[in-house]
């Protein structure tokens, strides 16, 4: 029986005007499909006008301008709806989707679903709820006390894994998938015998633990922001009274 790692996977990646999920906007998204290790991968991009100004630090990051997402991009309102029908599709077929530090892209895209469709993700995917697997909690999890970042380069690096095109949407997704396999052989003799549905269960878990350490670190060192424990999505915000 061929094992989750060396199965269908997909993944989905995201590149924004910035950093805060509440706020910032998705310019470009991707989603890559590959049925089994070594198999060629089918690529979905998706390119937006996202109808706010796009900060120079961001494009000094992804190289998308004002410019060219205004002559280029779609508006988001479909693109959103787009995002999330073919994500419900891909968890109604059973297949794990990957996605490196999962809190920000799944909630930046239920953000923007909530914005523009008067919807939620979970609003699309109804039956089929999430099955993912997140590079950056199994990493921690499974080799905690490696020093140093843990960014998708970072784990590329350790995992040799081939990233070119870093900030690309697409290029992202593909590497973030990579990994996911390269993390799965390493560690096959803990990992194999779970399921990505268990894996899903579990990594909220280490998810929460691995918050709750940054939250402590962060106290230790007098710096007072929050980290959300939450995972894959943040729950939605109370409305302000």
């Amino acid at each position: 029986m061929t094992c989750w790692y060396e199965g269908s996977l997909a993944a989905f990646d995201t590149e924004t005007t910035g950093v805060d999920v509440e706020n910032d906007r998705i310019v470009s998204a991707a989603v890559v499909v590959q049925d089994s290790a070594g198999a060629r991968v089918r690529t979905t991009r998706w390119l937006v006008n996202p109808g706010i100004p796009v900060p120079e630090q961001a494009t000094e990051i992804h190289g998308l301008t004002d410019r060219h997402l205004q002559l280029n991009g779609r508006w988001p309102a479909p693109v959103m709806e787009e995002l999330a029908r073919e994500l419900a599709e891909l968890c109604a077929s059973g297949r794990p989707l990957v996605v490196m530090n999962a809190p920000f892209d799944l909630t930046l895209l239920d953000r923007e679903l909530r914005r523009h469709r008067a919807s939620s993700l979970g609003g699309y995917l109804r039956n089929h709820p999430l099955c993912v697997l997140d590079p950056r909690v199994l990493d921690k999890h499974l080799d905690r006390y490696r020093k140093g970042r843990r960014t998708l380069s970072d784990l590329c690096e350790h995992y040799g894994v081939e990233l070119s095109g870093a900030h690309d949407a697409a290029a992202d997704a593909r590497a973030s998938l990579d990994v996911i396999r390269a993390i799965g052989r390493r560690y096959a003799a803990r990992l194999e015998r779970l399921s990505p549905a268990e894996l899903h269960s579990l990594q909220a878990v280490w998810h929460a633990a691995q918050a709750r350490g940054l939250q402590a670190w962060f106290a230790r060192s007098g710096t007072e922001e929050a980290v959300d424990p939450a995972w894959p999505l943040r729950p939605e915000l109370p409305a302000a009274a």
